[in-house]
C-alpha cells in the first residue's frame, strides 16, 4: 500500500509526497503554506483520483514523468522513470493505492522509530 508523506521543505512551507508500496516517491506536492492546507489537499486528491488526469512528458534528457492535471489545474509532478513501462507502473500505484493509502505526518521532527 502506498502512503502520503508529509514533510516541511527547506523554505518553511509544506509539501507531501505519495511514495510506492517500497517507499519509492512516486509524485511530489506542490508548496503549501500551512500544513493543514497539505492535509486537505491530500484529501481532495483522494476524494477526486476518479478524476484525474495523468498528462504524460517526455523531457529533453529522454526521461519520462507526468503531471497529475486535477479540474484542469497541474496538482503535482511525478519523479523522473528511464522508461515508459516504468512511468505506466507509477500511474497504476497510484490508481490502485490511493483511496487507501495512509498519512504519514514527518513535521514535527520526532524519532518516528524509536530505539
Amino acid at each position: 500500500m502506498g502512503a502520503f508523506v508529509i514533510s516541511k521543505r527547506f523554505d518553511e512551507y509544506y509539501k507531501f509526497v505519495f511514495t510506492s508500496r517500497k517507499g519509492k516517491a512516486i509524485f511530489t506536492s506542490f508548496r503549501y503554506e500551512l500544513k493543514f492546507e497539505c492535509e486537505e489537499g491530500i484529501e481532495y486528491f483522494k476524494n477526486a483520483i476518479d478524476t484525474v488526469v495523468f498528462e504524460k512528458v517526455k523531457s529533453a534528457g529522454g526521461k519520462y514523468f507526468f503531471k497529475i492535471i486535477l479540474e484542469q489545474t497541474h496538482f503535482a509532478t511525478s519523479r523522473k522513470y528511464n522508461t515508459e513501462l516504468l512511468l505506466e507502473k507509477g500511474i497504476k500505484e497510484i490508481q490502485n493505492y490511493t483511496h487507501k493509502a495512509e498519512i504519514l505526518d514527518f513535521t514535527l521532527n520526532e524519532v518516528v522509530f524509536p530505539e
